[in-house]
């Protein structure tokens, strides 16, 4: 039998007024700033208590605030899952148009971004199925839908664009309906909501996030990608800073900041990526970026979040008035305490930056062993690089049986000039010559991050539905003996020689010294590679086969790595799903202090993500038995 809350909730819709009749819950508040930041005009359009008075008392009970009692029990359907599609609580029609009423109108029902390409929907269209296919890999498409994920594999794979029309599009692991959030007031109107319906929530920003975090089936989304505001603060102050900062909406882009913050004259800690959403869950859960070996991780930078919490209610979080929800938030994972609305960070001064690219590749003149000499001479250089303030993005592929190419692109050297790089790279460039392997840097100086950075790194290619990645941080302490270092460069070189690719980043991200510590994974403090790799599989492998490699990849792949840094851990947003042991790989010793704060700020469940703290209370009842989020969401 149903929870008596459910078997109440199951009436509301037949005695909830007229959509058209509803009232807005959403109004304007005179807000002063508790942080020293300014308050953007979303954040001063919000759900009160006066508000929601206004109310009846069956649509209080559908968006009425939660109270802060620890004791309320995850609301679930009898079977213990979240109320989904078909089910007799899902909300009715009328429901969602009452909902999209006080929304004002934001309220999106998904209609998969593939669906042009398919007959069965009324969106298709063959042109444009053919636009879409040709785009689908450019991460700037699927970061501009409210519902669609960069890696479809961990969707569920349920619409991909098709030459064969005839074939099934379903909305399968996307969210049901989304809320294209512009105000603070309608992320409080959709927490509340699905918490009080039973209702799984995701949060999606750009949909970067590798394993799929942002998506879920038969969940209401909360897309915060249009949170755009961006204001500079030439002196914020608080106990612990005195300095410049900026405030940036949930929704403001790498690209976006960069070009920000050069217009001003500053330089933001941000991803590589151009369509990284900086200010959502990239920083939140922890954020590697090209300065990290000088500034540390983005999530270092944070001075404080305005959060609406599991709850509903809004509030500004900063180290004086909330110290162990700021500490948790800035890097225990986005999705898990609460809707991030905006992040205010400080910022570092203009810099220069030195950007360089070059490859080299066996032949005939170069053999593997001539090869694996190079890459090793560059790698045994990782802790001068790294201490030097640098950043490198590099690739090892095979090419064929016993066939290799090493692609710099780029090595990013902050503030170095060009003479400076010569000089960093010079003894490794002298190895090269002497092993006679022949390389052309092109290397060239930039006054500024933003020129430096768009000339560096290339849009990203995404969507991928045949392949899985994985990663790992390895530590300082495998540089600092031989025998250490042996067992790593032979995991890396026996990953590429068996013919999985190596992307990999020589950087640090240590903390720096009067900053205030955050949940990050220690790991990262530590580490001197952060290494990742992929797996895949042919577009006709069934499920079985495909469930098979992914397995292979977790435990004999990636075993290798972990042999030999058992004690390190691996970055949550760029790795492997079914990565043993998430809690320690992703968290290390900051679990259990998350996890209690998870019990606190979040007591009925309400933010789930793959991999995220509590996450293993939770099971998705996934459709095609793969690690995906296409299915329903229930208590493990």
């Amino acid at each position: 039998m149903a929870p008596p809350s459910f078997a109440a909730a199951a009436l509301l819709a037949l005695s909830l007024v007229a959509p058209g009749s509803a009232e807005s819950a959403i109004t304007q508040v005179s807000v002063e700033s508790t942080s020293n930041a300014p308050v953007f005009d979303s954040e001063t359009l919000q759900v009160t208590d006066a508000s929601l008075s206004t109310l009846n008392k069956n649509q209080s009970a559908y968006f009425a605030f939660a109270k802060n009692d620890s004791s309320l029990q995850t609301r679930t359907f009898s079977n213990g899952c979240k109320v989904f599609p078909g089910d007799w609580l899902w909300p009715s029609n009328w429901v969602w148009s009452l909902f999209d009423d006080f929304l004002d109108g934001a309220l999106i029902k998904t209609v998969p971004l593939a669906a042009s390409c398919y007959k069965s929907w009324p969106q298709y269209n063959a042109e444009t199925c053919e636009t879409l296919t040709s785009d689908w890999t450019n991460s700037n498409i699927h970061a501009a839908d409210p519902a669609s994920v960069m890696w479809p594999l961990f969707e569920g794979r349920s619409c991909l664009p098709t030459t064969d029309s005839s074939a099934s599009c379903t909305v399968g692991g996307y969210s049901s309906y989304a809320v294209n959030v512009s105000s603070v007031g309608q992320i409080q109107l959709a927490v509340n909501f699905a918490r009080n319906a039973g209702l799984r929530l995701v949060v999606k920003n750009t949909g970067h996030d590798f394993n799929g975090k942002s998506t879920g089936a038969g969940a209401l989304g909360i897309w915060t990608h249009n949170l755009k505001d961006i204001d500079y603060i030439p002196h914020y102050r608080s106990s612990g800073y005195n300095g410049p900062a900026v405030k940036m909406g949930a929704g403001v882009q790498a690209h976006e900041i960069y070009e920000k913050a050069n217009e001003l004259g500053f330089t933001a800690v941000g991803g590589e990526g151009k369509t990284v959403g900086v200010a959502g869950g990239y920083v939140l859960g922890g954020g590697h970026s090209p300065l990290s070996s000088i500034y540390g991780l983005a999530a270092d930078q944070v001075l404080s979040l305005d959060v609406v919490l599991a709850n509903g209610r809004f509030v500004t979080v900063t180290e004086e008035n909330n110290p162990d929800l700021f500490w948790a938030i800035r890097g225990g994972g986005g999705g898990t305490f609460g809707v991030v609305t905006s992040v205010t960070s400080r910022v570092q001064p203009k810099v220069g930056v030195t950007v360089s690219t070059f490859s080299f590749s066996t032949g005939t003149d170069v053999s593997a062993d001539t090869f694996w000499a190079g890459v090793r001479s560059y790698m045994e250089r990782f802790p001068q690089n790294a201490d030097a303030g640098t950043y490198a993005y590099f690739w090892i592929l095979s090419t064929g049986t016993d066939a290799f190419t090493f692609l710099m692109n780029p090595f990013f050297a902050v503030n170095h000039t060009l003479a400076q790089y010569n000089a960093l790279v010079k003894p490794w460039y002298n190895d090269l010559e002497d092993l006679g392997i022949s390389i052309t840097p092109n290397s060239t100086y930039y006054d500024n991050f933003y020129d430096a950075w768009m000339a560096g790194f290339p849009l990203e290619t995404v969507a991928s539905s045949v392949m899985m990645t994985g990663s790992r941080l390895f530590p300082r302490s495998n540089w600092e003996d031989t025998t250490s270092f042996n067992a790593t460069f032979a995991a890396l070189k026996e990953t590429v020689v068996a013919g999985h690719p190596l992307l990999a980043f020589n950087m640090k991200a240590e903390l720096v010294n009067g900053y205030p510590s955050n949940a990050a994974n220690p790991a990262f403090r530590n580490t001197l590679l952060h290494a990742i790799t992929s797996t895949s599989w042919t577009d006709t492998a069934n499920n079985t086969e495909i469930k098979t490699n992914m397995e292979n990849f977790t435990n004999n792949v990636l075993g290798k790595w972990r042999a030999v840094s058992p004690d390190a851990g691996a970055y949550m947003s760029e790795s492997d799903i079914l990565e043993p042991n998430f809690q320690q790989a992703f968290y290390g010793t900051n679990y259990a202090r998350l996890y209690k704060l998870k019990q606190r700020y979040d007591p009925t469940g309400l933010f789930y993500a793959p991999t995220g703290v509590g996450s293993e209370n939770w099971v998705v009842k996934s459709e095609d038995g793969l690690p995906d989020q296409n299915g329903r969401l229930c208590r493990a």
